[in-house]
């Protein structure tokens, strides 16, 4: 991959996702803000557009040609994609918003006295909860089927019917308003727990709740790049490639 100061960092996790991780360790969203370049977001943050790139450039050919690299969502098929998304990103959200929830109730009542953060934290999971439970059933229920239908249409050969919502870009729009809003709530979530670091009277569930807050912002990041870097603006070209017939 070439990657130069005007790449974007969204394109740069799209084709290969295990640069995500060198972004991450300096703390640069390429999930909600993927469209920055490499020049404009070094510069907004102070740092050198050539170490950053040159970091880029090694991460992503350290393992090229290994066969258990990460997978090229890139180039799936758009419904694969759609149901890889709501499998296993969907479901985990599911499983572990009552897991997390269950810890963050523990630990205030243990420390919440000493750390009285940890109420401020559990208001902005509890939100995040309730918000990506309904974002998630918007997509399961309007927006990924009717990938599912542009895709079954384009293979057939037919003619596309109109969408509910009128064009796909209206859902998306909406989509990644949401995306921007959970990224910003996490944000806080990171800064108020000391970038998940446990206090030194934290006890044990204290450690597990930030290892699996850490971990449930991590997914959450993949799942919002998934759709904001790859599933929405493909499935955008391919509504628009119905016109052009």
């Amino acid at each position: 991959m070439n990657i130069t100061k005007e790449t974007t960092i969204g394109a740069i996790v799209a084709k290969d996702y295990r640069a995500a991780s060198i972004f991450n360790n300096s703390n640069i969203d390429f999930c909600c803000n993927g469209n920055r370049t490499i020049a404009t977001v070094c510069s907004e943050q102070n740092l050198s557009a050539d170490e950053l790139i040159s970091q880029l450039q090694q991460t992503v050919s350290a393992t090229a040609g290994n066969s258990d690299a990460v997978s090229d969502y890139k180039s799936w098929p758009l419904d694969l994609l759609a149901d890889f998304i709501e499998k296993k990103h969907h479901r985990y959200v599911t499983t572990q918003i009552p897991v997390i929830q269950a810890y963050l109730e523990k630990i205030i009542r243990v420390h919440g006295d000493r750390h009285p953060e940890l109420q401020e934290i559990k208001t902005h999971f509890d939100a995040c909860a309730g918000e990506l439970t309904m974002h998630m059933k918007k997509e399961e229920l309007l927006l990924f089927p009717f990938i599912h239908k542009m895709v079954q249409t384009k293979q057939s050969g037919s003619k596309i019917t109109g969408a509910p919502f009128g064009t796909v870009q209206n859902p998306i729009r909406a989509m990644m308003h949401e995306h921007d809003i959970e990224g910003d709530r996490f944000r806080k979530i990171r800064e108020l727990s000391n970038d998940y670091n446990v206090p030194a009277d934290g006890c044990n569930t204290y450690s597990v709740t930030f290892a699996t807050l850490r971990e449930f912002e991590e997914d959450l990041h993949l799942h919002i790049h998934l759709e904001n870097n790859i599933l929405f603006p493909k499935s955008i070209e391919l509504e628009e490639s119905f016109a052009r017939e």
